[in-house]
């Protein structure tokens, strides 16, 4: 269902994972080895959202550490329609 709002691979899996777990915290590789998509992607994908300010980034030495921004104004719609979507993507049982 998400993938009729938003269309990108990528992005769709990105939101999936910050909306379901806001704790989370990542760099590009992580996430990349996580979701099984291209770093170039996801990296692209990620300054979208920090842009966006639903992901906040953060330096430790050389390496960016992605996290969801708590104080993203329509963050519990988005966790809700993350949650609904994947409630939908579960076969359903047929009576006959």
């Amino acid at each position: 269902m998400l993938d009729i709002f938003v269309t990108s691979r990528v992005r769709r899996k990105i939101i999936v994972v910050f909306a379901k777990y806001p704790d989370f915290k990542t760099h590009v590789r992580g996430l990349a080895r996580l979701i099984k998509e291209d770093p170039g992607n996801i990296q692209r994908e990620l300054n979208r959202m920090v842009d966006g300010k639903f992901l906040l980034v953060t330096k430790r030495g050389k390496t960016k550490v992605y996290q969801t921004n708590k104080q993203f104004p329509i963050l519990k719609e988005l966790q809700s329609i993350v949650i609904k979507s994947q409630k939908g993507n579960k076969p359903s049982k047929t009576i006959g």
